[in-house]
């Protein structure tokens, strides 16, 4: 019975790799794409064909699928030339040898912090097409047209709302994702780089004076009922809804139920506190050539000539609506008022951390949330013990 079931899993795991059998060959490019750039892509295609009478073939799987077949075909010489991906798959894909640095014909085309995302050890891995970060959703009736500018505006708008049983604030929580900012605002961090420009993951700045001061300040906020305690993501959602919240922190997937609420809003970038703007985390999405691409010098003819165009990253932006980080497409794409706040919140976003060891992080960090939250410890001693535990864990799983 035993060998049954190993034999059972052995083929569901082969029958969910659904591994292509496509190849780079000299001469041709070979692109692994989703179903959403697929279609662009191929467009493209048929020019670069036009242009360099050079073959390119598009590969369409699931955007999820697409860092596992690689790591698991390309050391066998299957594989694609270019891949479409996340930036933060960089940390294992580089680890493992399994994509290769892109020279950019011009840096300045590309917001600064999609670039960012992209970049190990002072090198280029990817060119980005989009890029998302959270920021302050905020009702216009409640808290005016612009909406708050400063935690300190925002603060005495909560002092005036809480008479009516409201808060100016409402986020997911525990939840560090959302509560990122908090920490960034002051100088707090993940991780920082080592000598090479490399996420050092040994060094975890979440403790740090600046950190411990943003999570105080956070507490305070929670303390003087500015914002909400322990709200999931539908309980956020629903104050936001019936008008008993002025703002709430979440990204741009929020859009489709605020509009469906009838809610006027407005979305802008995390307010700032003490002068500094609350930074997000980002989130980026590209293209990256494979090691084992046969063809390195065209697919980075292909990426800079043919996919880092306007007319490439407008297509792109029409078949999946997110910001883009091309900056000469920014200025069409901005017209979208929602658009425009995503980008200006992603321009102070910092990339999530691209390293196997942010799998360390999250659970003792949310409980470090949940304790202050809970009011069972204070910001302090709650985020040095989480910092403490997930160093051992990371020493412990060796990342």
């Amino acid at each position: 019975m035993k060998r049954i079931a190993t034999i059972f899993f052995l083929l569901v795991l082969v029958m969910s790799l659904s591994l292509p059998t496509m190849a780079s060959v000299p001469g041709e490019l070979l692109i692994w794409s989703d179903g959403e750039r697929a279609p662009v892509l191929a467009g493209v295609a048929k020019e670069f064909v036009i242009e360099y009478g050079i073959t390119v073939r598009i590969q369409e799987l699931p955007f999820g699928d697409i860092r596992d077949n690689l790591a698991i075909v390309a050391p066998t010489g299957e594989g694609p030339d270019i891949i479409v991906g996340a930036h933060d798959w960089l940390g294992q894909l580089i680890t493992d040898g399994l994509i290769e640095p892109i020279e950019l014909a011009d840096e300045s085309a590309f917001l600064q912090s999609g670039l960012d995302a992209f970049t190990w050890g002072g090198k280029y891995y990817g060119i980005p097409y989009a890029i998302e970060a959270i920021g302050l959703i905020y009702n216009k009736d409640l808290a005016g047209d612009e909406g708050p500018e400063t935690f300190e505006e925002l603060i005495e708008l909560g002092k005036e709302l809480r008479e009516e049983g409201k808060y100016a604030l409402v986020m997911p929580q525990p939840d560090p994702y959302h509560t990122f900012p908090f920490f960034s605002i002051l100088g707090g961090y993940v991780f920082g780089l080592d000598a090479d420009g490399v996420l050092d993951p040994l060094d975890v700045g979440l403790a740090n004076d600046g950190a411990v001061e943003g999570f105080e300040f956070f507490e305070y906020l929670l303390d003087e009922r500015i914002l909400a305690r322990a709200t999931p993501y539908d309980t956020m959602m629903s104050l936001f809804q019936n008008g008993n919240a002025a703002g709430m922190i979440t990204g741009p997937w929020a859009f489709g139920d605020v509009r469906s609420a009838g809610i006027n809003y407005g979305f802008k970038q995390i307010p700032s506190y003490q002068g500094q703007y609350g930074r997000p985390f980002l989130g980026a999405q590209g293209f990256m050539v494979s090691s084992f691409s046969e063809n390195k010098m065209l697919a980075n003819l292909f990426l800079n000539e043919f996919v880092a165009t306007k007319d490439t990253m407008l297509a792109i932006y029409e078949g999946d609506p997110r910001p883009t980080a091309f900056l000469p497409a920014a200025d069409i794409i901005n017209e979208d008022p929602d658009m425009r706040g995503v980008m200006e919140s992603a321009a102070e976003g910092i990339p999530m951390p691209a390293i196997p060891a942010m799998n360390a992080v999250w659970t003792a960090w949310s409980d470090a949330l949940e304790l202050v939250i809970n009011e069972q410890s204070a910001p302090r001693p709650a985020i040095e013990n989480a910092v403490q535990l997930i160093i051992q864990t990371i020493k412990d799983s060796g990342y």
